[in-house]
């Protein structure tokens, strides 16, 4: 598959490729350009020309072949679905085409909020000295803004990122993930096909150290938005700061599964077991499972026989199969390593703790202690379930506030005071009250408190705040008289 740049589909300027695997078998899906700094460039020529003619348009002509493309995404989402497992080893029909109607809802929805993103007008006389003038606001977009994807949910979140920036004039240079671009890219072509000009939304791949950074070097570039890890965050702030270009992060977290004496076990254990839909690579997954003591022999033993051994891994175009593989054999050792690592440091596996190529089996850890890495700042990113044990209400919210990382959060308790206690104690960008944190609404802003988990706070409520800015325009001594 080739890059989409002004609208045509290119091969790198120096012809380079990447393979793209299929984490599942190992095989070969497609190859890829590894775009140049060349190619790059050319791209962003063509944004910055010609995003000031998109966003002249009227909004409701902009949101015409935004919501056509939605509608072209329900339309192909079996065929879509299909290249998504090919290339992410998501299982087919389960997780891979639900994808698609996330991606239609958040383009549909993102024009409703562009359509009715309103100015405001300040009141009159409430300050000395302008008496006569009348003050109000302009939403103006930001220019072109760099879409970075990850690859957990690539789809959904190209649509998070494109949508918005898209419907309020912006030009979009997207970087598609370098271990599965494909779908991302068919995504950019088809916006082309729906009527969105050529020159004002380009795919991009290659490999993220060089071709990200590219992007991110160009001072042309208005806004980054970017999902993935802190660390790749830290490096594109440090190189957004040489040119002051702002930037919106979602990044890692390590959140909290709190279980308190009194919790829905029920209810606790089924929102637990969600913890294995895309092999857990959900970056608000519930990753840390702080268990009351006295329940926690029962939940550990109920997790795994009631939800963890009836998982069947294998073939993603498998009805069968209900959890496929991590997205790369690399992926699957550092999931491998980290659970060693959490071995050496005193805990024991209670379930799975094996590896098969890219696949990682559903695993659980007892005995986990505050001390260990896992406890803290260790992310783990794949389907591991630490269990760790408390006494007390103070404890609880302790453990779950030991770490630097801040996105999401879950609390199991029928008392409804200590529930908002722990949702003003917890230290995250949201609390779930009987329930994981390991969602997502598109309403609802999604991002993270702390300084490991990011600044966003992307969704319908609040996205307008990051793909347009305010113009302040006074009619001075209009009412003169």
């Amino acid at each position: 598959m080739k890059m989409l740049i002004g609208g045509k589909q290119m091969d790198a300027s120096n012809k380079a490729t990447q393979e793209i695997i299929n984490p599942a078998n190992g095989q070969v899906v497609d190859t890829v350009p590894v775009a140049t700094r060349e190619d790059v460039t050319k791209a962003i020529d063509l944004a910055v020309a010609a995003q000031k003619s998109w966003a002249k348009l009227p909004v409701r002509e902009r949101c015409k072949p935004l919501k056509k493309f939605a509608k072209m995404v329900i339309e192909r989402r079996l065929e879509l679905g299909k290249l998504l497992s090919s290339e992410t080893g998501k299982p087919y029909m389960a997780e891979a085409v639900w994808e698609f109607d996330s991606v239609a809802y958040v383009f549909e929805s993102a024009c409703e909020v562009a359509m009715h993103h309103y100015g405001e007008t300040m009141p009159i006389g409430t300050e000395p000295g302008y008496d006569k003038d009348i003050q109000f606001t302009m939403n103006e977009p930001l220019g072109v803004i760099a879409c970075i994807i990850p690859y957990n949910f690539p789809a959904a979140l190209f649509a998070f990122k494109a949508a918005a920036a898209l419907a309020t004039g912006n030009a979009i240079v997207v970087k598609a993930p370098s271990q599965d671009p494909l779908v991302v890219l068919e995504l950019c072509k088809m916006l082309v096909e729906a009527g969105v000009p050529g020159d004002v939304v380009h795919g991009l791949t290659g490999h993220g150290s060089e071709v990200g950074t590219w992007i991110v070097d160009d001072p042309r570039i208005a806004s980054i938005n970017f999902t993935g890890s802190t660390a790749t965050g830290i490096n594109i702030a440090e190189h957004a700061a040489k040119n002051l270009t702002g930037y919106q992060f979602e990044l890692g977290g390590n959140d909290p599964f709190v279980v308190f004496e009194d919790g829905d076990l029920e209810l606790a254990l089924k929102e637990a077991g969600d913890k294995a839909r895309n092999a857990g690579q959900c970056c608000s997954a519930a990753k840390r499972f702080i268990v009351h003591n006295s329940i926690k022999e029962e939940f550990t033993k109920r997790l795994v026989d009631e939800y963890l051994k009836p998982i069947v891994m294998g073939d993603p175009m498998d009805d069968k199969t209900t959890m496929g593989p991590v997205i790369t054999e690399k992926a699957a050792k550092e999931i491998e390593r980290q659970v060693n690592l959490t071995v050496e440091q005193g805990a024991k596996i209670y379930y799975g703790g094996k590896r098969n190529g890219a696949f990682y089996d559903p695993t659980v850890l007892v005995d986990v202690t505050k001390d260990m890495d896992i406890s803290k700042n260790m992310e783990v990113f794949g389907p591991v379930w630490p269990i760790i044990g408390f006494d007390t209400v103070e404890e609880g919210i302790a453990l779950a506030n030991l770490t630097d990382y801040g996105l999401s959060s879950g609390v199991f308790t029928k008392d409804m005071k200590l529930a908002f206690r722990c949702s003003r104690e917890i230290e995250a960008g949201y609390v779930t009250i009987n329930g994981s944190g390991g969602f997502r609404a598109a309403e609802l802003p999604f991002g993270g408190a702390k300084k490991f988990s990011g600044n966003s706070r992307e969704s319908m409520l609040t996205v307008m705040s990051e793909v347009t800015q305010k113009k302040a325009i006074i009619l001075r001594y209009i009412l003169e008289g």
